[in-house]
């Protein structure tokens, strides 16, 4: 009976989870960018201003109230695309830098989920009184689902901290350990007896008498 043929005593390992991991943050880090992106440009507090007759109702924006969330999430999303444009020591900084802005982005937006400042100012400058506060202040739950995206964004930087080492960078599959530049192709000898071959030889630096 033939022997069975050999197996290597360590196979090579999985790339699945590498994969799966990668995937994962991508869809964590984009996504949470993109939440934070929307929910600072919606209504965070709401009031009403005393005017003459009555109230006049006003509100406050998330860049309102603070603009920290947005800028983090920008360059959250900055220090994603930098993960695989980088390797070693440099992914892993970038990745601990992803982290800090999905924290950031939590911190800011639990912050100002209570501020009442940005009304206020709104309810002075529809009064025209610098001394006017807003009244009746709610808050939305915009503030909140800004934290949710800063924790998605977390999670990608933690999760690219951990997994980083093992993903592909953005030009892996283009290099070559080792490789060589490609040879210059041989041109074909120059014929005398054509002067238009005998000038474009001279134009390209040869010597057209050697063949």
């Amino acid at each position: 009976m033939a022997a069975p043929p050999d197996r290597p005593d360590h196979p090579a390992p999985p790339k699945r989870p590498a994969r799966a991991s990668l995937a994962a943050a991508l869809l964590l880090g984009a996504a949470g960018a993109a939440v934070v992106l929307l929910a600072v440009g919606k209504t965070w507090a709401t009031g009403l201003a005393p005017a003459v007759g009555g109230t006049v109702p006003v509100h406050a924006g998330g860049k309102a109230v603070t603009g920290l969330p947005g800028a983090l999430a920008l360059v959250g999303l900055a220090a994603l695309v930098a993960v695989f444009a980088v390797r070693r020591v440099g992914r892993l900084i970038v990745s601990v830098l992803l982290a800090l802005c999905g924290a950031g982005v939590i911190a800011a937006a639990v912050a100002g989920a209570a501020d009442t400042s940005a009304v206020n100012d709104a309810a002075a400058r529809a009064s025209g009184l610098t001394s006017t506060t807003a009244q009746h202040i709610a808050h939305t739950g915009w503030p909140w689902i800004t934290a949710l995206g800063g924790a998605l964004l977390l999670l990608a930087g933690l999760l690219a901290v951990a997994r980083g080492a093992r993903w592909p960078g953005m030009s892996a599959r283009y290099e070559r350990a080792g490789a060589r530049p490609a040879p210059r192709p041989r041109r074909a000898p120059v014929d005398p007896d054509h002067p238009g071959e005998l000038w474009k030889a001279l134009d390209r630096g040869e010597d057209p008498t050697q063949r």
